[in-house]
């Protein structure tokens, strides 16, 4: 790919970009805020997800649309109201054969630009597309959406590269701050310990307030100590997910798989929580059921419909279940 810095740069004129605070945001949401910023924009983030988040990506959403789907147009909606120039919307495809993302990121620009023109909106879409297996690789999509923003090359350079720091940098530190945890609870004296407890689910699952908060709250209430798969070590967890399989192709899941791996000696249970209905996580949470024995697992799925209802419940159940078990006790089936 030939950028043509000083030739393009139609998107000049943008001053405050938008970036929903959903999806992909959980997982590259420092590198893309840091980017813009060191181009020169002014970066602007909705309120976190609520119920009102996602009754309106319902009504912008066709019905096949998964949840996190849905309260992504919430999210950019949102923006749009509160009058950005533009919101960004990246076009992710993947980092290899085995290093993909689920459809709906590759697609994402188109829905959420059709999706607004259906009802009767218009939204601005800013979008870079990543697809290493076709040669557009991760540098040049960053440097060739920096040059339409009227920028140098070595503006472009600088901001590229601050982006990846800034995102490495917090990936690291979310891990080592993991490892801490995991060397302190088994220090204690096997009495002491609290219930270990793994949340498995794509980062905007697990951290979304309104869908993995009501389950992070509940699992404390209960006086568990979560642990949060996407914060272990990713390339340790991507290394170790082909110990379990070859050839599942999306990348965060391996992540999760690989992850759930590297921490099962140090847990005392997993919960499997997916937005209703995940392609990707109905396959692999299935696998890690079937496969990954000597923990108990709690699978959870919250749809449009129902959401969170119940959840708590749920979690008090399997919390009783493993404090039981701890104590020597024994359950028939």
């Amino acid at each position: 790919m030939k950028l043509e810095f000083g030739q393009r740069a139609d998107l000049a004129d943008i001053r405050r970009i938008g970036i929903p605070r959903a999806l992909l945001y959980y997982r590259y949401g420092i590198a893309w805020r840091t980017f813009f910023t060191e181009l020169g924009l002014e970066v602007v983030l909705d309120a976190p997800s609520d119920r009102g988040t996602l009754e309106v990506g319902d009504r912008l959403s066709v019905d096949e649309c998964c949840l996190a789907s849905k309260l992504f147009l919430g999210h950019v909606a949102a923006l749009v109201d509160q009058g950005v120039d533009a919101v960004f919307v990246p076009s992710l495809m993947g980092y290899g054969r085995f290093d993909t993302f689920c459809t709906k990121f590759q697609a994402l620009p188109d829905l959420a630009e059709n999706a607004f023109i259906v009802a009767g909106r218009r939204v601005r879409v800013v979008s870079f597309r990543i697809d290493e297996l076709a040669g557009e690789t991760e540098e040049a999509a960053y440097l060739g959406l920096a040059a339409r923003f009227g920028v140098t090359r070595k503006e472009a350079r600088r901001a590229y590269k601050a982006a990846i720091a800034a995102q490495r940098d917090y990936d690291d530190a979310m891990a080592r701050e993991q490892e801490k945890l995991v060397r302190s609870i088994s220090k204690l004296p096997a009495a002491d310990r609290p219930l270990t407890i793994l949340l498995a689910a794509h980062p905007y699952v697990s951290h979304d307030p309104f869908v993995g908060g009501v389950v992070e709250d509940a699992l404390r209430e209960q006086g568990a100590c979560v642990l949060f798969a996407d914060e272990a070590d990713k390339a340790r967890s991507l290394k170790k997910s082909y110990e379990f399989s070859h050839s599942i192709p999306w990348i965060v899941n391996r992540e999760l798989i690989g992850a759930t791996l590297l921490l099962h000696e140090h847990i005392d249970g997993i919960v499997l929580m997916s937005a209703y209905p995940c392609g990707p996580d109905s396959m692999c949470d299935d696998a890690i059921e079937r496969c990954i024995k000597g923990k108990p697992i709690l699978t959870l799925t919250v749809d449009a419909q129902a959401g969170t209802a119940g959840v708590e419940t749920r979690v008090e159940s399997f919390i009783d279940i493993l404090a039981y078990q701890k104590k020597g006790g024994y359950l028939h089936a």
